[in-house]
């Protein structure tokens, strides 16, 4: 039941927050809300809500215990998520510098002057130029 409550709470959101289409038909049949109503609407609910303990004192004292409970909660998986990001072990890939090079064996360098001289006697040609037959 909870999970279906969640799931309209958030498909309402989405479809709120969803751009609408600028049609004058849009326009015409959209409710004309002032800014005065607004203010006048957010007012009366927030004295209604204010009133509400007095009017049910044992939903009011639920609702509180409740409201505390999911705080708890939320603090301790804040602190949860907060130490696994911060106390993160690196992972062991076998990256570079992980200090195990000895047991790879000795590093072998290259030869300097590997090239030969018929792979000194090629003429350099521009990527651009047409090529020569």
């Amino acid at each position: 039941m909870f999970f279906l409550l969640r799931m309209a709470f958030w498909i309402g959101l989405v479809l709120v927050l969803l751009p609408r289409d600028h049609t004058p038909e849009a326009d015409k049949t959209a409710p004309q809300v002032g800014a005065s109503d607004a203010i006048s609407a957010a007012t009366a609910a927030a004295s209604d809500m204010s009133q509400f303990c007095k009017r049910q004192p044992a939903a009011c004292e639920v609702g509180g215990n409740a409201a505390a409970f999911i705080g708890e909660r939320a603090k301790e998986g804040a602190k949860k998520v907060y130490q696994i990001i911060t106390e993160k072990k690196p992972d062991h890939t076998g990256s570079i510098g992980e200090g195990d090079d000895q047991a790879q064996g000795p590093v072998l360098m290259a030869k300097p002057d590997t090239l030969t001289q018929d792979d000194l006697a090629l003429d350099w040609q521009s990527p651009d130029a047409p090529a020569v037959p």
